[in-house]
């Protein structure tokens, strides 16, 4: 069941992104670190009503926001729609215990669905240029590879921006 987060679930979703963490360092993916994502984000995705979970068995084993505010770092973007009318997803995650079940492509169909009933015109996502994985995730689903952003706290090198039209 994907729903949005409570404050409560803040433990559990902590517990998921330092397992995510400790699982990319380990295929040598510095997408996450101790920094990023870091508790205060997921308050404050909490607070603007972003942050949903997916449970299972009143466990929370994955996070996503979907979000509608424009991060600094996209603004010089040429994205392939025009800026207004978009969804952003950020900090997807999905315990390593509970990966390559289909958990992913739940919450992501959850916020494409979302976003097409509300009138959007597209969604926007980052992911980390050294996470081959992620990259195929997002492309097999059809978004469009566009440019690239940087994070200097998270890595050296970039993050590839990506759309999906609706």
């Amino acid at each position: 069941m994907i729903r949005p987060a409570k404050l409560s679930d803040i433990p559990q979703i902590m517990s998921i992104v330092k397992a995510c963490t400790k699982a990319m360092i380990k295929q040598e993916i510095y997408q996450w670190n101790d920094e990023y994502p870091s508790t205060n984000a997921f308050e404050k995705d909490i607070e603007r009503n972003e942050l949903y979970v997916l449970e299972e068995n009143k466990n929370v084993i994955g996070t996503i926001v979907i979000s509608t505010l424009m991060d600094e770092e996209y603004k010089l973007i040429k994205w392939t729609t025009e800026n207004g009318e978009n969804f952003y997803i950020h900090r997807l995650g999905v315990h390593p215990d509970q990966q390559g079940k289909g958990q992913a492509q739940k919450m992501m169909s959850f916020a494409e669905c979302y976003a097409r009933e509300n009138g959007f015109t597209s969604v926007r996502l980052d992911t980390f240029s050294q996470n081959k994985r992620n990259q195929r995730f997002y492309e097999k689903r059809g978004y469009q590879k566009l440019e690239d952003i940087y994070f200097p706290k998270q890595s050296e090198y970039p993050f590839h921006c990506y759309e999906l039209v609706l």
